[in-house]
């Protein structure tokens, strides 16, 4: 095996070990230790795969659709034609690293608060286990392989959602319990709604084609119209589910407003871009006719969510809820990027996707610190904050402002070329949409805006009266590199756009032939 082979390997293995650590080890505090240490490995291997040869390779005979620096392709069920294929490129690698880094975070900054619920060693293997069916989505390249590591999700996250979760992460009575375990199951629901439609997805393509490999099936060319129109049609809404797109949201905000700290961050950080990830490798790569029939309605449906999310935003009283309407607006600029099926849109979705990860996962970790100190989400409880916190206020506000696209932090990139991406396509309707996008963006520094106002300003409330200037050295190292990242890609895009844009020349060019 070559570095990069034994790298691809180590980047599922070590969270794997992690996670058997983490939950076989007596001690609790050894256990969330042990995770802690696999999860930082895991970090190294995932940065070292952009080591060593990185020469581009096609893999594909006659179709330059996907291109990897490493591969690793054998026999996995040799009866049924079914092969362990592995490999990484400049559109899935920031994505791993994003991964390996917020779970690694959120481990680290287990060791220093568990949410009431469990042994904080178990929730660190469940972490752990996310963390595997994350990359090994990010990594696959065989259809079946891919739905595998897509659904590994389903029960750890259902796990830490229902048994750590309660009113805004930090525990509480039975009440909220019984909330947390609610959005679990709705949760649950949705994404097995999705599975549904991905696993006949992923039949009609593998029986039509004869093969699951996702390098021999880029650019549709062993599918017929037909086919790829219905392949589509199944891929495109089971990733919707998981992105969220507009109207199959509504799991989501239930979801981040009772899953612990940690929990919100990684299903915010990185679960949600296995849709959208899995829509530009798989989707669009695998039936491009069934992509460019289906781009106008799902660019509409992109520009609904991010006028939706926001207003939305605008009317929202509870902190952990409005960030996570945010969501659905920040991906839908993702979504909408992705919908014009051009260079210029989808690398803005693959940079919207990594700035998303960065600035929502700070923001959830604020929002944790916010409500952990307070014990309340409320708006109108947590006026002051600046007065009697203002570290914490500055980094919220920070936060925030990256959230809302200032141009020189992360946000800025996707959500601006989205809209730029969309004009360019051209036409009445996609104007329209690269107007209305744009709006929604305005609509965006308003509510965050606005956040800010009843949050930092105006005299302290009695929630907020007593607290602490400091932070916690955990809290510091947590959040951190995410503030640096935020800045880091905003000063510099390249670190995201230089890698992709090889990858995305050569998927474009399968799409457009």
């Amino acid at each position: 095996m070559t570095a990069g082979q034994v790298l691809l390997v180590a980047v599922l293995a070590l969270p794997a070990l992690g996670a058997v650590l983490a939950a076989a080890l007596p001690g609790d505090r050894a256990g969330r230790l042990a995770g802690t240490a696999a999860a930082a490995l895991t970090l190294v291997a995932a940065a070292l795969l952009a080591t060593g040869d990185r020469t581009w390779t096609t893999y594909a005979a006659t179709d330059p659709g996907v291109l990897t620096w490493h591969r690793l392709d054998v026999p996995w069920v040799p009866a049924l034609d079914l092969r362990f294929h592995l490999g990484v490129d400049g559109i899935s690698y920031p994505l791993v690293v994003l991964t390996a880094l917020l779970t690694l975070l959120c481990c680290g900054y287990s060791l220093w608060r568990v949410p009431d619920g469990g042994r904080g060693s178990v929730l660190v293997a469940l972490l752990l286990v996310i963390e595997v069916g994350i990359l090994g989505t990010f990594l696959a390249l065989d259809l079946v392989l891919f739905f595998l590591f897509f659904e590994v999700v389903l029960l750890p996250m259902y796990a830490v959602i229902a048994g750590w979760g309660g009113a805004g992460g930090a525990g509480g009575d039975a009440a909220d319990r019984g909330g947390a375990r609610a959005a679990a199951r709705k949760f649950a629901l949705y994404t097995l709604a999705g599975s549904v439609l991905l696993l006949v997805g992923v039949y009609v393509v593998v029986s039509a084609a004869g093969t699951a490999d996702i390098v021999a099936l880029t650019g549709g060319s062993e599918l017929s119209r037909g086919t790829q129109l219905a392949a589509f049609t199944l891929l495109g809404l089971a990733f919707a589910v998981k992105s969220p797109l507009w109207p199959l949201h509504s799991w989501l905000p239930d979801a981040h407003t009772r899953a612990p700290t940690v929990g919100s961050v990684i299903l915010a950080g990185v679960l949600l871009k296995m849709g959208t990830y899995g829509l530009v490798r798989v989707a669009v790569g695998v039936a491009p006719e069934g992509a460019r029939w289906a781009a106008p309605v799902l660019g509409v449906l992109a520009v609904a969510a991010i006028l939706v999310g926001s207003l939305v935003c605008l009317a929202q009283d509870e902190l952990k809820r409005l960030i996570a309407y945010s969501s659905v607006g920040h991906m839908g600029f993702v979504l909408l990027g992705i919908a014009t099926l051009t260079a210029t849109g989808i690398q803005a979705a693959l940079i919207g996707n990594v700035a998303h990860g960065v600035i929502t996962g700070l923001l959830f970790f604020l929002a944790g610190a916010v409500k952990d100190r307070t014990h309340t989400g409320e708006l109108a409880d947590l006026s002051g904050l600046r007065e009697t916190a203002p570290r914490l206020a500055g980094l919220l506000a920070f936060a925030a402002v990256a959230s809302l696209g200032l141009p020189g932090l992360a946000g800025f990139w996707g959500e601006a070329f989205a809209v730029v991406a969309a004009i360019e396509v051209g036409g009445a309707l996609w104007v329209t949409l690269g107007v209305l996008a744009a709006i929604g963006g305005a609509l965006t520094a308003a509510y965050l805006l606005r956040l800010l106002r009843r949050v930092t300003h105006g005299r302290p409330g009695p929630a907020v009266a007593g607290l602490s200037p400091g932070l916690a050295g955990a809290e510091l190292v947590a959040w951190a590199p995410l503030v640096l990242l935020a800045l880091a890609i905003g000063l510099v895009p390249t670190l995201v756009l230089g890698v992709a844009e090889a990858p995305v020349e050569a998927l474009l060019k399968a799409v457009h032939p």
